[in-house]
């Protein structure tokens, strides 16, 4: 019996060949109206029922009886797990064993059209082959397969999250429909983000639009803060994301005449160019670079526009706060800004200042149907933030030691540093620049992930540090708020040092 990664090695398959994952939900009725013939096709489950496919994979041996001759006759292989699953649970049982018991399996042994792999779940691992790790759904081992076979690009139909089959799979909604006892699909989504980012793989749903465009207001002194929002973006992201750091495009914005309408930042005007960007097509979604993300984003990105050609974010209760424009959901197809129109409006009074920055006058048809979750103005609520955004400048945390969230930041600085997305000498260079507060070295270097517990050495550090962008927004803080933030810092610093939180971390890994 051969491994699944020496069969697709023999192959030949070029490295542009398409895969497309089939799935059971609900999404998979729609590969009728789609033209899948581009793909190989790889079957999740039960899916091999309803449609003939290049591999077909079953992790659960309980499938191979439930999908019987048509294992045989709508599939070229079948790949299972050198320890197949039994009903939801790690088997004991080999593959090998199992072709003994079972007629389909010994019919696909002897045809040479049965292969194994070795599934992070099983009791032993037999040599010759990667691991291929799984934790909730067996649409994240064959992404990993795929992804490890060395395949680039892969969509899918039926991976869709929620709690539902597609209509084809009704006799199933009793039997198998979340039997290993998950809430929801939704979970998969969490470690498909890992595969993509760990390997790169160009992974999309096929009926969703991609990749995730993302444009972010900038200039070259706040590249550190893009990349850790990146970083952010892409850890939780489902799907394939493209960034766009906006100061780098190459379209001139003109300064208006007047004082009164000049930017109030650098990159105040950059998000006015997206369309243009974009070549007026399809969606984008806008972010400023002071941000952090804790949420999928493809939840953003897949937002209907019910003819809108704007969503922004509902403002929270009765706040009373203006409508926020710093983070938005742009529909190309229908808004033809043009940076040197809209700046010559302003100086021939057709257009306001305040009504272009704060009304958003240039859309017609703007929604606020983000939800407040994602532009969460200098707070954090655990398990329902989906981004942050630091708008007090003066104690953002790449320029500043005393934001009390800056612990959340520099722990996907130090994330992001350890998996390699950013080398340490870039930061170097930003501290050398002037961008980037120097006390930031001596926090990485000492891995102190709070910066209100830096020792008196290390703020002594910026003593003469001035942020690029202190002067445009100057805040303070009273002794009482530091004090109490402090206070927080040093027993959350305490806990997690604690026996109880590093077990805590211990199993979580494992989980993962």
């Amino acid at each position: 019996m051969k491994s699944y990664f020496n069969w697709f090695g023999e192959q030949g398959y070029e490295k542009n060949q398409q895969w497309l994952i089939l799935g059971k939900g609900p999404s998979f009725s729609e590969r009728s109206h789609s033209d899948i013939s581009m793909f190989k096709l790889f079957s999740l489950n039960h899916a091999v029922r309803e449609q003939q496919v290049t591999v077909a994979h079953i992790i659960d041996f309980d499938v191979v009886d439930a999908c019987g001759i048509s294992l045989v006759e709508n599939t070229r292989v079948l790949v299972m797990p050198w320890y197949p699953h039994v009903k939801n649970k790690p088997g004991l049982c080999t593959l090998a064993d199992l072709v003994r018991e079972n007629a389909f399996l010994h019919q696909l042994e002897e045809e040479g059209r049965l292969l194994w792999y070795n599934l992070s779940t099983a009791p032993k691992k037999r040599e010759g082959s990667p691991v291929i790790y799984v934790r909730f759904f067996s649409a994240e081992a064959a992404l990993n397969l795929l992804a490890q076979a060395g395949v680039r690009k892969v969509r899918s139909l039926g991976i869709d999250g929620g709690a539902a089959y597609s209509g084809e799979f009704d006799d199933l909604k009793d039997k198998t429909l979340l039997s290993n006892k998950r809430k929801s699909f939704n979970v998969q989504f969490e470690k498909i983000a890992k595969i993509i980012f760990n390997t790169g793989i160009d992974y999309a749903p096929l009926n969703v639009e991609t990749p995730i465009r993302v444009y972010v207001a900038t200039t070259e002194a706040q590249m550190l803060s893009v990349k850790v929002l990146e970083y952010s973006i892409r850890k939780h992201a489902s799907m394939s994301v493209k960034i766009y750091p906006m100061h780098r495009a190459g379209i001139e914005i003109p300064t208006p005449k007047d004082i009164r309408n000049h930017p109030r930042t650098p990159f105040s005007f950059q998000r006015l160019t997206i369309p243009a960007l974009a070549g007026y097509r399809g969606r984008a979604v806008y972010l400023d670079s002071d941000m952090q993300v804790f949420k999928d984003i493809r939840d953003l990105w897949v937002l209907p526009f019910n003819g809108a050609d704007c969503l922004a974010v509902r403002e929270p209760g009765e706040s009373g706060r203006r409508p926020q424009f710093s983070v938005m959901l742009l529909n190309c197809d229908l808004l033809k800004w043009d940076i040197q129109e809209i700046v010559s409006d302003l100086d021939c009074e057709k257009l306001r200042y305040e009504a272009l920055m704060y009304d958003m006058a240039v859309a017609n048809d703007i929604r606020l149907d983000i939800d407040p979750t994602w532009n969460s103005l200098e707070q954090f609520n655990e398990g329902a933030t989906a981004l942050i955004h630091y708008t007090d400048m003066a104690t953002q945390p790449w320029v500043s030691t005393e934001n009390p969230l800056g612990y959340l930041w520099v722990k996907d600085l130090f994330e992001a540093i350890d998996a390699g997305f950013i080398p340490l000498s870039f930061i170097e260079g930003h501290v050398g620049h002037g961008y980037v507060r120097p006390s930031l070295l001596y926090q990485i270097t000492h891995r102190i992930e709070d910066s209100l517990l830096l020792p008196r050495r290390a703020r002594l550090l910026d003593k003469d540090f001035v942020a690029p962008f202190h002067s445009i927004h100057k805040h303070g803080r009273t002794a009482g708020l530091n004090l109490i933030h402090r206070l927080r810092a040093a027993i959350r610093n305490m806990y997690t040092r604690s026996p109880i939180s590093r077990l805590e971390r211990t199993i979580r890994n494992r989980m993962r």
